[in-house]
């Protein structure tokens, strides 16, 4: 399982899934309580349990894993009404019903998209590069189209640009702009056109990119200056852009993207 003459002392069960890119710490942790993994055949629940890299056989859903296994990436082109965790007690609908998760055992999605919302998500079995991805200070930019309610004016887009106060906080300042009808992007969340607000006023499309990833954060910015979010979506994440995905479909990273995700986390 490991590389010869390489040596590792027995460690938990979750920090070797962690290593061995199945998942995050966190996500091996529900791995194991869940009943998915088994050490020499015998299912491990119980947190804290230790293995021996070099003697014992872990396997993730009956397939075996090790420290020196390839990490997979997958991109998602995710649609509207799935929920982005890879199960949910309640039977909804779940991004892992989309992606190849039982044949790359662990993979996990890098952040979260609302349910109504579609676009770019990222999902890998390396559970390192993953939290370094999220990690604030690794500042990834995430770009989003939005349509809202109304048209944002010059100095509604400035106090986007300069960071707007959200409960809990202010949010880092972001790349704001009204979107023309002729931009590609535009048709993506108003195929027919912006409409209009209940007023009769003209509704708009908003570009704003961002680098943090709080809990609805862009709904939140985009109400802070008095314009609720109509529809969302994400279509990109740091270098990644969804070339050659279609709504509802995946694909594998090639070399080129995984490499620029490890800049991003190596810069």
């Amino acid at each position: 399982m490991l590389d010869e003459g390489e040596r590792i002392v027995p460690m938990r069960l979750q920090r070797f899934l962690a290593r061995a890119g199945v998942a995050s710490r966190r996500g091996s942790e529900r791995l194991m309580t869940s009943g998915r993994v088994r050490v020499n055949g015998v299912v491990v629940t119980e947190l804290g349990s230790k293995v021996d890299p070099s003697v014992d056989v872990v396997t993730v859903d009956g397939r075996p894993c090790s420290i020196t296994e390839r990490s997979r990436y997958v991109m998602l082109y995710k649609p509207q009404g799935y929920i982005t965790t890879m199960s949910d007690p309640q039977g909804r609908p779940t991004v892992a019903e989309l992606v190849p998760s039982r044949e790359f055992p662990g993979l996990f999605p890098v952040g979260r998209l609302d349910t109504d919302t579609t676009g770019l998500l990222l999902f890998t079995t390396n559970g390192n590069l993953g939290q370094e991805l999220l990690h604030p200070s690794r500042h990834v930019d995430k770009h989003y189209v939005a349509l809202v309610r109304g048209v944002p004016t010059r100095r509604e887009l400035d106090e986007l640009r300069g960071g707007v106060m959200l409960e809990g906080g202010p949010a880092a300042p972001a790349k704001a702009e009204v979107l023309d009808e002729r931009d590609p992007l535009f048709s993506v969340v108003a195929p027919h056109g912006a409409g209009v607000d209940g007023g009769g006023n003209p509704n708009s499309v908003v570009g704003l990119t961002i680098h943090e990833g709080k809990k609805h954060q862009v709904k939140k910015m985009l109400m802070a200056v008095g314009h609720r979010v109509l529809r969302l979506h994400r279509d990109a994440f740091g270098p990644l852009t969804l070339t050659g995905v279609t709504e509802g479909n995946w694909r594998e990273l090639n070399k080129d993207e995984v490499n620029a995700l490890e800049a991003l986390c190596n810069r």
